[in-house]
């Protein structure tokens, strides 16, 4: 008989007083199923002392964690985010998360983009103003003209070597809070030496592919949790490992979230990831916070667009 063969596979698990850590990773939740927990009266007060493995998102704690917005606040009260990104073909990426950035309140939004992708951001999303590069196809010099309140890079840019040499210049300068996604992760997999200019709580934001890429291959969920950690304290950056029960990472502290379905695992999904974050971040809230919070109001988008028109049918737009 094999380990796997040995793996009982349950519809139901009932667990006492705590959710358990192997119930929200992939290689150990797949034989969970459905679960409840028991009460079995363990001193709340000794719990509350007790430094858990993880933190459990739950609404009431966002409900605390949310800013209201001011009656007299007009749109530069809600910060001006700054989104780069896409290439030729690959345009899209940019408008979702600009589209996405408005969506979660930011005042304003510009996204810069190759030439190539004026005209289909003018016409997708007329709020957003544009800035363009020199280079038809693809991103070659960040230039803006303005101090933004946020910034969120890397979607759909690709990895050119002209794009490469732009992103270490803008990373070099950059003092907004920062965003960091898709091609400007798989980038800096390639050219550690740029993790220097990001070491001041940028929030990455990588799938499995693109962490793998940055932290190197693990043996197991645990020791994957344990190199990110390590990661996020050597590079004093906050980790958003996205998927089911996406979990953000702050040096030894990690925070799951339960919102979000699979119907979420579709094309562009992580470019609204990206805006939501980057709008919160232009409207002032702290970095930990824009990554909990935009985490969980992203996966509770997709739950409501899976109510409405089922998981299959989801698509990144609907979130």
């Amino acid at each position: 008989m094999t380990d796997t063969e040995a793996i009982l596979k349950a519809n139901h698990t009932l667990t006492l007083q705590t959710p358990k850590l192997a119930f929200y990773l992939p290689d150990t939740g797949k034989y969970i199923g459905t679960f409840d927990v028991l009460d079995i009266e363990i001193d709340l007060n000794y719990l509350e002392k007790v430094e858990p493995l993880a933190h459990i998102i739950t609404k009431a704690r966002m409900r605390k964690m949310y800013i209201p917005r001011e009656k007299f606040g007009y749109k530069n009260t809600y910060g001006h985010a700054l989104i780069v990104g896409g290439s030729y073909g690959k345009i899209g990426s940019a408008a979702l998360a600009s589209k996405a950035a408005f969506r979660i309140g930011a005042g304003l939004v510009t996204t810069f983009v190759p030439k190539c992708g004026y005209n289909i951001l003018q016409m997708t999303i007329p709020e957003a103003m544009v800035i363009t590069d020199g280079h038809n196809d693809c991103i070659t010099d960040i230039l803006v003209g303005f101090k933004p309140s946020a910034v969120g890079i890397g979607i759909g840019m690709g990895q050119n070597p002209v794009t490469l040499e732009a992103l270490k210049n803008f990373l070099s300068t950059n003092k907004a809070p920062l965003v960091i996604d898709a091609d400007a992760l798989n980038i800096i997999s390639e050219n550690h030496e740029l993790l220097k200019y990001i070491s001041n709580n940028a929030i990455l934001t990588p799938h499995p592919g693109e962490l793998k890429r940055l932290i190197g291959d693990w043996e197991d969920d645990y020791q994957k949790l344990e190199k990110v950690k390590k990661f996020s304290a050597d590079h004093k950056v906050i980790v958003v490992i996205k998927g089911a029960y996406t979990m953000i990472v702050d040096k030894e502290k990690i925070f799951i979230n339960a919102t979000g379905n699979s119907g979420m695992g579709t094309a562009g999904s992580g470019d609204a990831l990206t805006g939501v974050i980057t709008g919160l971040l232009s409207q002032g809230y702290g970095k930990l916070a824009a990554a909990i919070f935009g985490v969980y109001m992203h996966g509770k988008a997709g739950d409501i667009a899976a109510v409405k028109m089922g998981e299959d049918a989801i698509m990144a737009g609907n979130i």
